[in-house]
């Protein structure tokens, strides 16, 4: 590759950026044609070329590319020093590669609509809905850990292998198309991730690779997260990059689904979820509502608590600033704690609908 055709490549790094931030100011466009039409072909291509892998293809391929990287930054430690202009055009095109790959394969969909919008349901909420959701989803998680617990002060333990999660998974997803058609799923591709353990100490419970649409699972996390972190990473799947939006999605699934474990998961979630709200709104009325819940289903959450407590570090802040810093980068504003829009979901899709 001769010098100028180097820079070609390398510096269409620009006109890359302005694109998409441009596109970004058209989410009914990127709905309708990237979401809706050409993302679909690029997601069924990838899972029907590695669906069928019994391991995490991404996770290897990441594996590979580090390898990659390291000996190339070697090799290329001299030219480096006495050829730098070279070796900062290598890496803008591989940059500028990265980054086009990553948009046309994924990153576009955190452009699209909100879901909000799609759903036609509002975004805002008062603390008495709030109150209100909270009082139902209690009801309900209460009603089915009665029913599949020995006693009110037990925890569940979902009676299944961590495979047999996924492969229930399969069947109980496709009940949320029934709601509604945005939520069709074909040809998902669900693995346990190869790095469970770097996952867990930077503070995830799964990812999505953008590059090959495998949804990866942190394997090490409690069974009863297991039906919402899969059907979290579905929903990104699906294209709904927005956390916030994968959080609303993969509860929904869950307490939609015929196993009643699921559905069990799927009520913790989003109980979890609205009692963290109600706490930054209002203490009292939080305590009060804890009061309600059957002590099983604290022992859950504390069993969610101390094994995230157990895994603690000091690099877990940086793993999280930088996410923080990923997300608002792609159109995620408030970063992390625009996680809370998920409950802002919950309470407007559950005003006029039961649980």
């Amino acid at each position: 590759m001769t010098i100028n055709q180097k820079r070609v490549f390398a510096f269409s790094i620009i006109p890359q950026y302005i694109i998409v931030k441009w596109l970004a100011n058209y989410p009914e466009f990127i709905e309708s044609y990237y979401t809706g039409y050409l993302y679909q072909w690029i997601s069924q291509l990838l899972h029907f070329i590695f669906g069928f892998v019994p391991f995490s293809f991404g996770d290897v391929l990441y594996t590979i590319a580090g390898v990659y990287l390291v000996r190339w930054i070697y090799l290329n430690r001299k030219k480096m020093i006495h050829s730098t202009m070279d070796w900062v055009l290598d890496v803008l095109i591989f940059i500028s590669l990265l980054y086009f790959t990553f948009h046309l394969f994924w990153g576009l969909n955190y452009y699209r609509m909100p879901l909000h919008d799609t759903l036609q349901i509002e975004h805002t909420y008062s603390t008495k809905s709030l109150e209100n959701l909270t009082k139902r989803l209690i009801k309900k998680a209460n009603n089915i850990h009665n029913t599949i617990s020995v006693s009110d002060t037990s925890k569940i333990v979902i009676p299944y292998s961590k495979s047999t999660l996924l492969t229930i998974s399969e069947d109980e997803f496709k009940n949320l198309k029934k709601i509604n058609n945005q939520f069709t799923l074909t040809y998902p591709s669900v693995k346990l991730s190869l790095f469970s353990l770097p996952l867990t100490y930077m503070g995830f419970s799964g990812y999505l690779n953008p590059f090959t649409n495998e949804a990866q699972i942190d394997h090490l996390i409690p069974l009863h997260k297991y039906p919402t972190t899969i059907f979290h990473e579905k929903a990104h799947q699906l294209g709904y990059a927005a956390e916030n939006e994968a959080n609303f999605i993969g509860s929904l699934a869950a307490i939609n689904s015929d196993d009643i474990y699921f559905k069990y998961s799927g009520y913790l979630f989003a109980l979890r979820h609205c009692l963290n709200e109600m706490f930054k709104r209002d203490k009292d009325v939080y305590q009060a509502l804890l009061k309600k819940i059957n002590l099983g289903i604290l022992k859950n959450f504390q069993e969610s608590h101390d094994f995230w407590k157990s895994y603690q570090n000091i690099l877990e802040p940086l793993f999280k600033a930088s996410y923080n810093s990923y997300l608002k980068v792609n159109n995620q504003e408030k970063g992390i704690e625009s996680y809370s829009y998920a409950v802002a979901l919950f309470v407007n899709y559950f005003d006029k609908k039961s649980l």
